[in-house]
């Protein structure tokens, strides 16, 4: 919820601060459903915590279908009537790509193009036809909604060698079907490397269209090598497929979509390197250095291609990134419906929530992670049934800190960071940072099964 009205009423300061109450959160714990296997791990006292709203420029694209018209313009005469565009379409949670993709249809077909979408998204969708066509489905993308066909097809032709051992392939229908193929796609920081090119066009034009076995090509080679293989593979793409522009998107730190441009074909390279600077700039992160317990409600390959983004959270499979803040434990409670079961990258938590495990869909979580090399990101780590149980299991393994003094925050995901629940010892610095608060502390509370009381963010 995002309003202070829909949540429980305030409780006086007096009484929240008052500590039989917090003592209660541990002697309420029998009657939350933990095990007697986790009862010693119970704390007898939690700090309170406090809904604070962090400061994001709210600035955004309004009117989504006049920018990408506007975007277009200049790049037009590329596109003569009769000529046959193949649209590159796949990443997930992009803001209004179903709105994007059904005005750069409009505007094409305008100019007298034959349009038609292709899914470019690697592997995802289980790495197959159908489920890539699921998975478009999910954005809001469909022949109807957009207003032309979609051709999903896991077939590839291969366009020749980057170097020796690297082959580079391309989707069938729109290397067979097309006069012109432009990829639609946002400039973010990547998730598994860095480098002056990360996600966006470039890496959508390398691997995207590579398909299920193009991205296996790809990631067999190692995430060390793709700041370098991405700009080289996208290139060698260029220079043989006919792919006049891109149309390249930014988001804001609320996920929303703050700039649309078409990138002439000659300059992808460049201006993706411009792009990502714009984008990292803009991207939200939590505001504090170090974090003893994070809990997220969500992660999802809507959320990021991570399922939880490792620019935020500055950890890795292999740990920590070095990007604060520095974070002992990561809790995961649930996954998102738009993820459809993929729970890639569940395997950087430290305690899940056993309803997060029964929504994995094995399949497409396991093709996902044996495509990328991966297979850490399917692990599943200490599971358990509540937030009770969850919370406390995850302070029982934090190091050097009591329970009562310890920094814990709670989002939604990695992508939605503007409201934050956090406990009282680190409420100085996230105020001091220039977040708002809305609610005053009050204890961490837990309705009759050990959920959390306090609503969803």
């Amino acid at each position: 919820m995002s309003h202070a009205e829909d949540r429980r009423p305030h409780v006086p300061d007096e009484t929240l601060r008052d500590p039989p109450l917090l003592a209660a959160v541990g002697e309420l714990a029998a009657a939350g459903g933990a095990s007697s296997m986790l009862t010693p791990f119970l704390p007898a006292a939690l700090p309170a915590w406090a809904l604070v709203r962090q400061r994001i420029d709210p600035a955004e694209i309004a009117d989504v279908r006049r920018a990408v018209r506007a975007a277009l313009e200049p790049v037009l005469t590329d596109v003569r009537p009769g000529a046959r565009v193949c649209l590159a379409v796949g990443s997930r949670g992009i803001d209004r790509i179903d709105q994007v993709v059904a005005a750069t249809v409009e505007r094409l077909r305008e100019a007298g193009a034959d349009v038609f979408i292709v899914p470019a998204m690697g592997s995802h969708g289980g790495a197959t036809a159908e489920g890539q066509l699921e998975v478009l489905a999910s954005y809001g993308i469909t022949p109807e909604a957009v207003g032309c066909e979609i051709r999903s097809d896991m077939a590839t032709v291969e366009l020749g060698e980057v170097r020796p051992g690297v082959p580079v392939f391309l989707d069938r229908h729109a290397h067979d079907g097309a006069d012109l193929i432009v990829p639609i796609n946002r400039v973010k920081p990547h998730t598994d490397f860095t480098g002056e090119i990360e996600s966006g066009l470039s890496k959508m034009i390398a691997i995207g269209l590579g398909k299920q076995r193009g991205a296996d090509t790809f990631h067999r080679q190692g995430f060390a090598t793709f700041h370098e293989l991405i700009p080289a593979v996208a290139a060698f793409t260029l220079a043989r497929a006919p792919i006049p522009f891109g149309l390249a998107l930014v988001e804001n730190g609320h996920a929303r979509l703050v700039r649309v441009e078409a990138v002439p074909a000659a300059r992808i390279l460049s201006r993706e390197r411009e792009l990502l600077v714009l984008a990292r700039e803009a991207m939200a992160r939590l505001p504090l250095a170090a974090i003893d317990v994070l809990v997220l409600d969500f992660i999802g390959k809507d959320i990021s291609g991570l399922g939880m983004d490792s620019n935020v959270v500055g950890r890795y499979y292999t740990g920590p990134t070095g990007v604060p803040p520095a974070i002992q434990r990561i809790v995961v409670r649930d996954l998102t419906a738009e993820t459809e079961g993929n729970a890639v990258g569940i395997g950087m938590a430290d305690v899940v929530l056993r309803q997060a495990v029964d929504r994995m869909d094995a399949r497409k979580t396991y093709v996902n992670c044996i495509t990328a090399k991966t297979p850490e990101g399917a692990r599943v780590a200490l599971t358990v049934d509540t937030d009770r149980e969850a919370l406390a299991v995850a302070l029982a393994c934090c190091l050097r800190v009591a329970p009562p003094d310890a920094t814990i925050v709670r989002v939604r995901d990695t992508k939605h960071l503007e409201l934050l629940y956090v406990t009282e010892p680190a409420l100085p610095e996230v105020l001091a940072a220039g977040c708002e608060l809305l609610e005053p502390p009050h204890p961490i509370r837990f309705d009759a099964t050990g959920m959390f009381a306090d609503g969803g963010l």
